[in-house]
């Protein structure tokens, strides 16, 4: 299956709190978007790695994406190992996506950091022809994606851009919901993170806010793209 842009994240609900509003955007204008979770987040301190799969793939199903993967590489152990690289070669391959959607460079966690480096990696070995990849038995053909843009997760950046997620917000803040294992539970009596604090989801409104504004909208999502981005009609840009 051909997807458009494919979004990888180090943990499930990764990718959902700092681009969801963008697949759905995607989704909604034609897209085919795929997910990728680096590990299952079986180190987290909330919840665990079967919970946090069927939340992941129910965020899915609201993000609109049409198939979310998980490495199962080991949480907290992210390494650039060629053997880690040849997995996610596999399904930059399999799926053959113009575009990836990756972490930042720079982050508070050292698995976004990791994943990054994994990512970037992985979208450049992917287009050489000699590094051989099979795909249930079928050898695979060679394939770089055309772009790849940071999406911002705890430590901010100047963006290279901010694609306005206004309509998309109420939906995006669904799909971040249905990772209920994380959140604010009063009746939870597991350990407190700076997820599961009262005030994050309203710290995330908070941000989606200040970069909509940088454009004049409600809401949006920043992105750092490593290399200039064209712009085709210089009249439209900021419409």
């Amino acid at each position: 299956m051909k997807l458009d842009v494919l979004a990888i994240g180090a943990h499930p609900d990764d990718i959902d709190l700092s681009c969801g509003g963008t697949v759905i955007k995607l989704t909604r204008q034609g897209y085919k978007v795929g997910l990728v979770d680096i590990t299952q987040g079986e180190l987290g301190t909330r919840g665990s790695a079967d919970i946090r799969a069927k939340e992941a793939d129910t965020a899915r199903v609201i993000l609109g994406a049409v198939v979310r993967d998980n490495l199962r590489i080991p949480d907290g152990n992210i390494e650039n190992s060629p053997a880690n690289r040849l997995k996610l070669i596999r399904l930059i391959r399999r799926y053959r996506p113009d575009v990836l959607l990756i972490p930042h460079h720079t982050d508070r966690h050292p698995d976004h950091e990791h994943a990054h480096v994994l990512c970037r990696e992985s979208w450049f070995f992917a287009g050489l022809q000699r590094i051989l990849t099979e795909d249930t038995g079928v050898s695979q053909e060679p394939w770089r994606p055309r772009a790849y843009y940071h999406f911002m997760q705890w430590f901010e950046f100047d963006p290279s851009f901010i694609v306005d997620v206004t309509e998309e917000y109420e939906q995006r803040m669904e799909a971040v919901r249905a990772f209920r294992s994380q959140f604010f539970d009063p009746e939870s009596n597991e350990r407190s993170t700076i997820l599961s604090t009262p005030e994050f989801l309203e710290m995330l409104r908070a941000r989606l806010e200040n970069y909509g504004d940088r454009i004049g909208k409600k809401y949006g999502e920043p992105f750092y793209s490593p290399a200039p981005v064209e712009v085709r009609d210089l009249v439209a840009l900021n419409s």
